[in-house]
C-alpha cells in the first residue's frame, strides 16, 4: 500500500483527485481542501450575514456538512459549486431563523477590521494616484457593501458568486441549485437594485 501523500504532495493535485483521497478517509486530503477553500467560503457567508463571528462559525458548519457528506459528493460536478451550494444553504438556514431585516440600509451591526474588509470588499481593479482617490474608492466599496446587505438572500448569493468569485451562470445555477433562467433573472433583477440604491447613496 502506498504511503499516504504529505500536504505538500497534496497541493499539486487537482481538487477531484484531492477529493477522491478524502473520500478514502485521508485526513491531510480533507485539510488540503479546508485550506484551499476557507477564504472562498468565509468572504461568500460573510457576505450573507454580515457578522463576522457568526460567519467563522457557519463555515465552520459548513465544512462539517462537507466532511460528513464526502462521500456523496459527484464528480460530475465541480468540487467548488458543491461546496458554495452547502455554504450558501448554511447562510440561508441561518437567515431565515434569525429572520434577518434583508431591507434595512444600517450595514453591518459590528464594526469591521481592515483584515475583513480586504477579504470581502470588491475587487475595483483601479490604481489609485493620491490619498482622495483612495478615500473614494473606499467610500464605493462601503456603499457597494450596504447596497449588497440589501439585496434579499437569493439574490445577494447571485450576485457574490457572480462578480465576487466570478462563477458563470451555469455554475450558479448548479450551486444554488436553481434554473438557468432563474439565475439570470435574479441577477438581472440585483444590478437594477444596487444602481438604485447606490444612486440614492449619491443624492
Amino acid at each position: 500500500m502506498p504511503p499516504p501523500p504529505s500536504q505538500l504532495d497534496l497541493a499539486n493535485l487537482p481538487d477531484a483527485d484531492v477529493v477522491r483521497l478524502a473520500q478514502e478517509g485521508r485526513e491531510t486530503a480533507f485539510r488540503e481542501l479546508v485550506r484551499r477553500y476557507e477564504r472562498p467560503v468565509f468572504s461568500l457567508v460573510f457576505r450573507m450575514v454580515r457578522d463576522r463571528e457568526t460567519a467563522e462559525d457557519l463555515s465552520q458548519d459548513a465544512f462539517i456538512k462537507v466532511l460528513n457528506h464526502i462521500d456523496k459528493y459527484s464528480p460530475e460536478f465541480k468540487f467548488s459549486s458543491w461546496l458554495f451550494k452547502i455554504a450558501n444553504n448554511v447562510a440561508i438556514d441561518w437567515m431565515r431563523r434569525k429572520r434577518l431585516d434583508t431591507v434595512s440600509m444600517d450595514g453591518s451591526p459590528h464594526a469591521t477590521t481592515a483584515a475583513e474588509v480586504e477579504a470581502t470588499t470588491f475587487d475595483l481593479a483601479a490604481q489609485q494616484e493620491s490619498a482622495l482617490d483612495e478615500m473614494e474608492a473606499r467610500e464605493l466599496g462601503s456603499a457597494i457593501e450596504r447596497a449588497i446587505a440589501k439585496l434579499r438572500p437569493e439574490y445577494r448569493a447571485c450576485i457574490m458568486l457572480r462578480h465576487v468569485e466570478g462563477r458563470s451562470y451555469e455554475e450558479i445555477a448548479t450551486t444554488l441549485d436553481l434554473p438557468l433562467g432563474t439565475v439570470k433573472t435574479y441577477i438581472h433583477r440585483a444590478r437594477h437594485e444596487l444602481r438604485r440604491t447606490l444612486e440614492h447613496l449619491r443624492q
